[in-house]
């Protein structure tokens, strides 16, 4: 049975070459672009199930190309692996910010990019798992089998790691949960201790869910451990 579809935006033929041979014995079905010209309307037209996205591209960047996905209501789902020959944290932070999934540096071990594609593609063919029930932490309510959330009946637009995030701290309501074990269930493989991965996402659904982001009413920081949900 044919699995994903994986679109693979590089410029590095060789790198291209490696990543589409890869998946391919691998049954995935794989879309190459060398550029980020036609990335959009690739995108749209090829619906794929994961984008692994190299930063420096010729005609339009991969922080571009990321930033107008996650703008879209019919792409801002699509899981993203950022691909990227510089190591700094502040490319690691700033591939986070704009919504991407995963960030790997150049040169990987194609073996650890395989075990990352399988365990986001998991995460993403796991949604119609969930029970159908509604969670409540205050005026917030998560609908597990819409993946959606409101606050005083208003929709909050979050990203599959901010909803997945969100919701296993309400599931947990008034436990303190770690960082290195949010980072384990969400991500589901050895980040590398990257617990700043897990700082990023708690402060983008502070931004979207409290009234002041700066002094949080529903997730609470316990310093040097973790975080937890209260009301």
């Amino acid at each position: 049975m044919a699995k994903e579809k994986i679109l693979i935006i590089e410029d590095e033929q060789h790198i291209q070459e490696l990543l589409t041979y890869n998946l391919q014995q691998r049954e995935y079905k794989v879309v190459n672009l060398l550029d980020g010209t036609r990335a959009i309307e690739t995108i749209e037209r090829e619906k794929p199930d994961l984008i692994l996205l190299d930063i420096m591209l010729p005609g339009k960047d991969g922080i571009e190309i990321c930033k107008e996905l996650k703008r879209k209501r019919e792409t801002e789902n699509i899981p993203i692996i950022m691909l990227t020959a510089r190591g700094e944290e502040f490319d690691k932070v700033l591939g986070l910010e704009i919504g991407a999934d995963d960030y790997i540096t150049k040169p990987f071990s194609i073996k650890e990019l395989i075990a990352r594609v399988r365990a986001i593609l998991r995460r993403m063919s796991s949604k119609t798992t969930y029970p159908k029930t509604i969670l409540q932490i205050g005026d917030i309510i998560i609908d597990n089998e819409r993946y959606e959330v409101f606050k005083n009946n208003k929709r909050i637009e979050l990203t599959l790691k901010e909803f997945e995030l969100l919701k296993l701290l309400a599931e947990n309501k008034g436990k303190v949960l770690t960082r290195e074990f949010l980072l384990n269930k969400i991500w589901g493989y050895e980040y590398g201790g990257e617990t700043r991965t897990v700082d990023v996402h708690i402060r983008h659904l502070r931004k979207k869910l409290e009234d002041d982001d700066k002094e949080p009413r529903y997730i609470e920081t316990i310093r040097g451990v973790g975080y937890r949900i209260t009301e």
